[in-house]
């Protein structure tokens, strides 16, 4: 990964926790419309910063948002124990991500209803929590999400709309959690949608995850690509809607 492959680094604390982000300002005219990225297990790398990219290039203000603090990413336990730790404990992942949130915000200069966050893998489940917190923002997306939360969002407490894609192969997320996820989503009465591609596996937008060698994971050209067309439908609907 190169130097210009990177977004600026942006730095912001959840308390007394010191965050650094990337921020990745539109190459062209900007479109007043901003989106939080929120990484995998591990930390900010290549798949988020090519999809802040691609988002940047489109007139989004993007920012790879910082979860475990730094801007350094994790491996082994040290990963494990955190995300353990996120998935145990509700409001510290919802504020960590708020953190992410909020300097989002401030680095654009929009309003929370003209934003999205969205996320892959650990960064889809950390989105879907900021939405069930009940967060003013117009739009939230999941991409090979886990799909289970310690707190289910209650009855008119989601404001953002929610797309979920996920893969119907992925053994992290069986199919029991997509239903226990759509049941949730009808009852607290969001406005949501879920696609399930057939032949994907976890990590299906992650052109580097063949590297890791885990039998769970697997790129999937298709579902990438089709995932990803919804989703800038689905974000320009829902931020349009939000104007």
């Amino acid at each position: 990964m190169s130097d210009r492959d990177r977004g600026d680094p942006f730095r912001y604390c959840d308390g007394s926790q010191s965050l650094e982000g990337e921020l990745f300002l539109p190459r062209s005219e900007a479109n007043g419309r901003a989106v939080l990225v929120i990484h995998e297990a591990d930390g900010i790398g290549g798949n988020v910063r090519r999809h802040c990219r691609n988002l940047a290039n489109m007139g989004y203000v993007a920012l790879a948002a910082d979860m475990h603090g730094n801007g350094q990413p994790l491996e082994g336990d040290a990963m494990r124990r955190a995300l353990d730790n996120f998935r145990s404990q509700p409001d510290l992942v919802r504020g960590r991500v708020k953190a992410g949130f909020d300097a989002l915000l401030s680095a654009a200069g929009v309003h929370a209803a003209h934003s999205a966050a969205l996320g892959f893998c650990f960064g889809g489940f950390a989105a879907l929590e900021l939405a069930r917190s009940g967060a003013p923002l117009a739009a939230v997306a999941s991409f090979h999400g886990l799909l289970t939360t310690a707190r289910p969002a209650q009855a008119g407490g989601i404001k953002a709309r929610v797309a979920v894609f996920t893969g119907a192969k992925d053994p992290l997320v069986p199919p029991a959690d997509v239903t226990a996820f759509q049941e949730e989503m009808i009852e607290a009465q969001a406005h949501w949608q879920l696609t399930s591609y057939g032949n994907a596996w976890h990590s299906f937008t992650n052109k580097d995850v063949e590297a890791m060698g885990d039998p769970r994971m697997a790129y999937d050209a298709d579902a990438h690509t089709l995932s990803w067309r919804a989703l800038i439908d689905f974000l320009d609907l829902s931020l349009t809607k939000s104007l």
